[in-house]
């Protein structure tokens, strides 16, 4: 919370299912789990699937599926590239870096 605080925070998922939409519940977590107020939804999400994410999808929630659970705020970025993530990954980390 204290590095949200300093400059907004995003979310890069690679993979998808469950262990790669848990991480994004710590928002919703925060505020109804915990009872913290004001806590910032994330300020990107982009993620890297090999299948196709839909609702209820094992591969991954669409963006908007997120934003119905208080993950994501309707005018976060989004995007979402299905594609191997061991092919693209590297490339974005790599243009990202300016290597």
């Amino acid at each position: 919370m204290s590095a949200s605080k300093k400059a907004p925070v995003g979310f890069f998922q690679i993979g998808g299912g469950i262990a790669g939409d848990f991480p994004i519940c710590v928002v919703p977590m925060l505020e109804q789990d915990l009872g913290h107020e004001d806590i910032p939804l994330w300020s990107y999400f982009a993620q890297i699937s090999d299948s196709t994410t839909s609702y209820g999808s094992y591969s991954g929630a669409i963006p908007n599926e997120k934003i119905t659970w208080g993950k994501l705020a309707p005018t976060t970025p989004s995007y979402i590239v299905e594609s191997d993530a061991t092919i693209v990954a590297p490339l974005i980390f790599s243009y990202v870096l300016g290597l």
